[in-house]
C-alpha cells in the first residue's frame, strides 16, 4: 500500500460528521487540554534554586528534572499513538490526564530528590499520550478545510501552557511555596479532564484499513517530516535554553530580561503555529517549510557575528521563534493524512523524532561552547541543520493525500 492513501481505501474510512459548532467545541476542548498538561513541561524549572535548597542536589542533576520528563515524553509518542488510534481519543486522554493529576499530587509530596526525578518520568508517560491523543482528536474533529488552522491552535495552546508556568510559577511559589506549585498543576489536570468528560464531543477517526505498522514506522515522508520536526521544535527547546546563557555572558544582559528574551522563542509560537495554520490555506507545504528554515538558519547564523548587539540578538530570536512555529500545523496535518488509520502513531513518530533533537542536540551545543570557548560554532551548527532540513525539502511530496470522507 502507498504511504499515500487512495481514494479507494479512503473512500472506506467513516468519521463522525460534526456541525460547525460541535467543531469548534472539540477544538476548544482540545485546546484546554493542550494548554493543562504542557504547563509540565516547565512547571518545575523555575523552581529549580528552591528544590536544590530545599533536597541538596546540584544543577547537573535539575537537569535530569528536564531529561526525565522529555525522554518518557518521547518514548511515550509511537505507543500512545497506538494507543489512541486502536482505543480512541477520548478515553484515552481522561486516562492520560487523570495520569497527570496523580502525578502532580505526588510531587508536591515528595520528600527526596529521586522522588522528584521518578515523579517527573512518571508524568512524561502521562503528558507524551496528552500530545498524541489531542493532535489526533482535533485532526479527526475538522474539516479539511479547517484541519491545518485546528492544528495549529492545538499547537498554540500547548506552547501557551509551557510559557504560561514559566511566567506564573516564581510568583506562585512566593505567595504559597513550591508544593502548592504542583498542587496547582495537578488541580489544572483535573479540571481538564472534567471538561474533556463533560464537553468534549464524541469523534470516531472511522474504520480505514490502517495499514502496516512497519511500513508507518519507515515511511520516508513521515521521516522529512520528523527532520522539520527537529529542526522546528527541538531547535527551539535548545536555542530557548542556550541564548539566555549567551546573553548573560556574553552580552551582559541581566538574568531576568535575557530570560524573557529566551523565552520569546517559545512564547511566540501561540501565535506563529495558528499562523502556519491559515498561511498553510496560501501556500504550498515546501514553499512554507523552506522559508521556515531559511528564518531559523538566518537567526542563527546572526549569533555567529564577533560583536552582535543588543537589538541584533533580539531580531534574531523573534526569528527563530517565528520561524520554529510556522511548519507545526502543515507537519502533523500531513502526518495524520498520510496514513489516516494510524495518524496517532504517525504524528507520534514526527514529534519523537523533534524531542530526539532536544535530547542529543542541548548537550551538544553546550559541548562545542565549551570546547571553543564561545557559542559561535554552536549556532553555526544549529543553522547549518537548518539549511540541511531545507535541502531535504524538496523531497517532501506536494500532493495532498485522499482523506476519509466524513460520514456519520
Amino acid at each position: 500500500m502507498s504511504v499515500v492513501q487512495n481514494s479507494s481505501v479512503a473512500s472506506v474510512a467513516a468519521r463522525a460528521a460534526l456541525s460547525d459548532k460541535s467543531q469548534w467545541s472539540a477544538l476548544l476542548c482540545g485546546c484546554i487540554v493542550g494548554f493543562a498538561y504542557s504547563a509540565n513541561y516547565t512547571n518545575h524549572a523555575p523552581l529549580a534554586p528552591t528544590l536544590m535548597q530545599e533536597f541538596g542536589f546540584n544543577q547537573a542533576l535539575a537537569g535530569f528534572l528536564t531529561t526525565g520528563i522529555f525522554a518518557t515524553h518521547a518514548a511515550g509518542q509511537i505507543p500512545g499513538g497506538h494507543l489512541v488510534d486502536r482505543l480512541g481519543a477520548k478515553r484515552v486522554l481522561l486516562c492520560a490526564l487523570i495520569w497527570v493529576m496523580l502525578c502532580n499530587l505526588g510531587l508536591a509530596v515528595a520528600g527526596a530528590y529521586w522522588q522528584l526525578l521518578l515523579l517527573k518520568i512518571l508524568t512524561g508517560m502521562g503528558t507524551g499520550i496528552c500530545f498524541v491523543g489531542g493532535a489526533r482528536y482535533v485532526h479527526a474533529a475538522a474539516s479539511r478545510a479547517r484541519m491545518n488552522l485546528a492544528q495549529g491552535l492545538f499547537g498554540g495552546s500547548v506552547q501557551l501552557g509551557a510559557g504560561f508556568v514559566i511566567l506564573a510559577v516564581p510568583r506562585l511559589n512566593l505567595l504559597a511555596g513550591w508544593r502548592a506549585t504542583f498542587l496547582v498543576c495537578a488541580g489544572m489536570a483535573l479540571g481538564a479532564a472534567i471538561i474533556w468528560l463533560a464537553a468534549a464531543p464524541n469523534v470516531r477517526s472511522g474504520v480505514a484499513p490502517p495499514g502496516r505498522f512497519g511500513e508507518m514506522l519507515w515511511a520516508p515522508q513521515l521521516w522529512l517530516l520528523g527532520l522539520v520536526q527537529m529542526a522546528s521544535f527541538g531547535l527551539s527547546i535548545i536555542v530557548g535554553s542556550w541564548v539566555v546563557v549567551m546573553l548573560i555572558k556574553v552580552l551582559k544582559v541581566p538574568a531576568t530580561q535575557a530570560g524573557l528574551i529566551g523565552s520569546l522563542v517559545l512564547l511566540l509560537g501561540i501565535l506563529s503555529r495558528p499562523l502556519g495554520g491559515i498561511l498553510r490555506r496560501h501556500l504550498g507545504i515546501r514553499t512554507l517549510f523552506i522559508s521556515s528554515m531559511l528564518m531559523i538558519a538566518l537567526g542563527c547564523f546572526a549569533f555567529v557575528t564577533a560583536s552582535i548587539s543588543y537589538g541584533v540578538a533580539v531580531t534574531a530570536v523573534v526569528l527563530i521563534g517565528i520561524g520554529v512555529g510556522l511548519p507545526y500545523a502543515a507537519m502533523f496535518s500531513r502526518a495524520g493524512a498520510l496514513f489516516p488509520g494510524r495518524a496517532g502513531a504517525a504524528m507520534g513518530l514526527v514529534n519523537m523524532l523533534g524531542i530526539l533533537m532536544i535530547l542529543g542536540g542541548a548537550p551538544l551545543v553546550g559541548h562545542l561552547a565549551d570546547l571553543s570557548g564561545s557559542f559561535r560554532v554552536s549556532f553555526v551548527v544549529l543553522g547549518g541543520f537548518a539549511l540541511l532540513v531545507c535541502a531535504a525539502v524538496p523531497f517532501i511530496q506536494t500532493a495532498e493525500p485522499a482523506l476519509p470522507q466524513i460520514s456519520a
